[in-house]
């Protein structure tokens, strides 16, 4: 099966895959699984479910997810663009859909219960929002008289005008920064990119005024005495806890007070158990994706592959930045998930697609396969 002389689609998948980005998207996995273990019986005993429901529960995402993955990485280009409009266009009406019919969590509408399970539709809808926006940039380049760009800027529109009315602000700055950043690789002018970060600005501020509990997290950062505090000052006694090398495995003190233990600040958890050690480690495999994927993407002259995957990857690391720098009291609190880390069951699915697609588009194709592909492409004008 994995002879070189025998072209059969796995054969061929694992001689072109990238396999270092792949044993360290693994290595977050099993980091990850660790730390539900560790950081979520305390949350689930605390509201009377059974010690070990979230590790169950996300050992049981897992399982799907990695199928996900290993399925998206095996698509072409073609097939991956495909795919993402067809992805992006359900995630939208069920972000309508919950709109109108999800329950009301904290002023927010943003989970809907489909067939028993909790789905939170932004989450797929990010990946798939990076492809279609890679691809009209990539069409932009090739042929500069189609609207390519207009396009894009209405696609983002059409998104963060329903994570707006979520509200999801951590998902639109999210989503925002990243078409941006697309923005930028893509070559355009620096006076668009800076329109675009004032714009991105105007709007922080004027949810600053108009939005009350946004408005609250931005004052608590700038003056803890403001508000309530307990979350971020709790996780930053972890890491003063846990020190350089940890207190060792299940004798963590800040999971049996924290809420978000198990989702948002597990990292926390991660540095009072296991230490300073362990998070350098986790930071460095966040780092090794993004920065593996940016100079795999870079190396290809398939320009949709190139922006494609550096989106994605900036996605990833994006995320995980904020994630990260919330437990440290850098940023103002805001609720988004460690990749791989944190408990999430819609989380976990959907950086598995985003992370399968990173696999595919950064896979070694032989040249002549990559020109037959851009040759179809040409000929049909659109994928």
């Amino acid at each position: 099966m994995l002879a070189r002389d025998q072209r059969t689609p796995f054969s061929d998948w694992w001689w072109t895959v990238d396999k270092l980005l792949l044993a360290a998207i693994v290595a977050l996995m099993l980091g990850g699984v660790i730390l539900s273990l560790a950081a979520s019986p305390p949350v689930a005993t605390r509201i009377g479910l059974e010690p070990f429901h979230f590790f169950t529960r996300h050992v049981m995402f897992l399982l799907p997810s990695i199928a996900v993955l290993l399925t998206v990485s095996f698509l072409s280009p073609r097939q991956i663009r495909r795919a993402a409009l067809v992805v992006f266009a359900v995630s939208i009406i069920l972000i309508v859909a919950t709109l109108l019919i999800g329950p009301e969590v904290k002023g927010s509408r943003r989970w809907i219960t489909l067939v028993g399970v909790n789905i939170q539709a932004s989450e797929s809808a990010k990946p798939a929002f990076v492809i279609l926006a890679a691809w009209l940039f990539a069409e932009s380049t090739k042929r500069p008289e189609m609207p390519a760009t207009s396009m894009a800027m209405a696609l983002l529109l059409s998104l963060v005008a329903l994570l707006v009315m979520e509200p999801d602000f951590g998902q639109t700055m999210l989503i925002t920064m990243v078409w941006g950043s697309l923005f930028f690789i893509a070559g355009m002018r620096m006076i668009w990119v800076l329109g675009l970060a004032g714009a991105a600005s105007a709007g922080l501020f004027g949810a600053y005024l108009l939005v009350p509990h946004v408005a609250g997290r931005i004052k608590r950062f700038m003056n803890p005495a403001s508000g309530d505090t307990f979350q971020v000052d709790t996780a930053m006694e972890a890491f003063w806890n846990g020190g350089w090398f940890g207190l060792g495995p299940g004798e963590g003190i800040a999971k049996r007070s924290l809420p978000d233990s198990h989702t948002d600040f597990v990292f926390a958890v991660a540095a009072e158990e296991f230490g300073i050690i362990l998070c350098l480690m986790l930071l460095a495999l966040f780092a090794f994706v993004v920065i593996r994927t940016l100079s795999r993407a870079y190396s290809t002259d398939d320009m949709f592959a190139r922006f494609a995957a550096s989106g994605l990857a900036i996605l990833f690391g994006v995320q995980a930045a904020i994630n990260m720098s919330v437990n440290l009291q850098l940023i103002p609190a805001k609720g988004m998930t460690l990749p791989f880390i944190s408990y999430g069951g819609s989380s976990i699915v959907s950086l598995a697609y985003g992370v399968g697609m990173m696999l595919a588009l950064t896979r070694q194709r032989p040249k002549t396969e990559i020109e037959s592909a851009e040759g179809a492409s040409t000929r049909q004008a659109y994928a």
